[in-house]
């Protein structure tokens, strides 16, 4: 009734363009939204001006009170409160509850009609969705990942810390993080915005720009929202010589006192496959190669095998599918079919290069290897229940046995505890604890780039394994070997998760 006012007051409390608030109001329709996810205080301010024919709706939204933290594993809803990624569309179908609804008399044209009651169906709250994700352990871990991706000027750094035993995932990080408050701002790096340069500035400005046409945008948020852990695969090097060591002591065709020679490469068909150590470690047992990371060791016992028996191993150890990971985009691993794998690519397998498997597939597989043989399912979810108490369901996860023999899994526990006692992890080494692990350094593709992925993959106590992490670090500049760069990050999260989870040390039981 009152037209110019409603037009100056919303442009005004709204701060929208007069001509956009005047098209909509002088518009003849049933209903006209001038805005939505307008501040609440803003929104009840309006209301209590009464405006004649302005109506205030209320609806709710996710708020995400820890801002960026587990962004990808959490996922987010979107406007209409639909799950967008991870947990949100997992588990979807228990988190959103039912919608309400107001029912209200028209005309024919859709107008309401004056002086009609409404009649209100009011929505049905949600279940809650307990997972396993420690905040304080994926804090720690998600500040140990931006300190190194800063201190390396890394692309990024992915964190897992999880359960070898039953799967249950304390800690999943993947630095850069986003907002889930503000899930569709790009984000362009990991830095602070304190310390951010004239060229950062500018530098984000060009990506905004660039992002302006909503395709280009998308594509933009899309690999902002992935989740490297497990939407993405990678040549995991030598942290993958776990498997190469555990099927050939599996299939009893090495054992810890075989003696080998290494002269800093081996010959295979027409290639000279070359050791880190371009000297070579000369004569070593079995025990020692793996301490040394010795990549001629690993195609000896890989010959050994034969591609057939490998890739039979590959299948038993559970390589060939998917973790089953409740999470939505897991990817498969890429390996060569078993009539293409001849003595080069058998070669390159046995050290953990020429294929692509995703980040969680190793630690799963690892666990498997170390926990007795029993393959696990990495997840989040634990129970659901209604806020009323009138609905709880808890989940469980399939497992399966003999994945290889507590036997050959005892080995693997010490040999890995070797590793970082003496030999290429000794930099994960913590006073008071017994830890295992294995280093990585793989050079991505095309090789002829010199970039590369640094990581390592711990666990401990060695003997009882309770906890396992692996940390991926993609194209660190400068110093690059995961045995200098990566397996340090792991101790120091060890030193504060171990007794955070009541994990007693050595010296604590002696």
């Amino acid at each position: 009734k009152d037209p110019e006012t409603v037009i100056r007051v919303l442009s005004e409390e709204l701060e929208l363009p007069e001509a956009e608030v005047r098209k909509k109001t002088e518009k003849r329709s049933s209903r006209e939204v001038i805005k939505s996810n307008v501040e609440k205080t803003r929104g009840d301010a309006i209301r209590a001006m009464r405006l004649e024919g302005v109506k205030v709706d209320e609806d709710y939204k996710r708020y995400y009170p820890y801002g960026r933290l587990a962004s990808k594993v959490l996922g987010f809803t979107g406007g209409d409160n639909q799950g967008i990624i991870g947990l949100e569309v997992q588990y979807e179908k228990y988190l959103k509850g039912t919608d309400g609804k107001i029912l209200t008399l028209t005309d024919a044209a859709g107008i309401e009609l004056e002086n009609e009651a409404e009649d209100r169906i009011e929505p049905e709250a949600g279940r809650d969705l307990q997972a396993s994700l420690d905040v304080n352990i994926q804090m720690y871990a998600e500040q140990a990942a931006y300190q190194t991706m800063q201190k390396k000027n890394a692309n990024r750094v992915s964190i897992i810390v999880m359960n070898p035993k039953n799967g249950e995932i304390y800690a999943m990080v993947n630095a850069p993080e986003f907002s889930l408050n503000e899930p569709f701002e790009l984000v362009t790096d990991g830095k602070n915005e304190d310390s951010e340069t004239e060229e950062d500035i500018s530098w984000k400005n060009e990506v905004q720009s660039h992002a302006a046409s909503a395709q280009n945008k998308q594509a933009l948020l899309n690999q902002m929202w992935r989740n490297p852990c497990l939407n993405d695969t990678y040549e995991p090097g030598s942290t993958f010589k776990i498997v190469t060591a555990a099927a050939g002591l599996e299939a009893g065709v090495v054992n810890l006192t075989d003696q080998f020679s290494c002269p800093g490469f081996r010959i295979v068909e027409d290639r000279k496959i070359r050791c880190h150590k371009v000297g070579g470690h000369g004569g070593e047992t079995f025990l020692q190669g793996m301490m040394n990371s010795c990549n001629p060791v690993l195609i000896d016992v890989g010959q050994r095998l034969g591609p057939e028996r490998y890739y039979q191993y590959f299948k038993q150890f559970g390589l060939l599918g998917k973790t089953g990971i409740d999470l939505p985009g897991e990817a498969g691993t890429i390996m060569h079919q078993p009539d293409q794998i001849g003595p080069v690519e058998l070669a390159t397998v046995s050290f953990g290069q020429s294929f692509q498997i995703t980040p969680i597939q190793l630690i799963t597989t690892a666990s498997s290897i170390i926990n007795g043989g029993r393959r696990i399912t990495p997840h989040f979810a634990m129970n659901v229940e209604s806020t009323d108490g009138t609905y709880y369901q808890k989940f469980s996860y399939p497992e399966r046995m003999g994945v290889v023999s507590e036997a050959t899994s005892e080995t693997m526990r010490y040999i890995l505890e070797q590793v970082v006692a003496e030999g290429s992890g000794k930099r994960a080494k913590l006073p008071g604890y017994r830890v295992g692990g294995k280093t990585a350094t793989s050079e991505k593709l095309p090789r002829s780039l010199k970039k590369y992925i640094s990581s390592f993959l711990g666990f401990a106590p060695a003997d009882d394994p309770q906890v396992i992490a692996l940390i991926t670090i993609d194209e660190p500049v400068g110093i690059y070997y995961g045995g200098t760069i990566a397996a340090p990050v792991v101790a120091d999260i060890f030193s504060n998760i171990l007794p955070y989870l009541d994990i007693t040390s050595v010296s604590e039981t002696d």
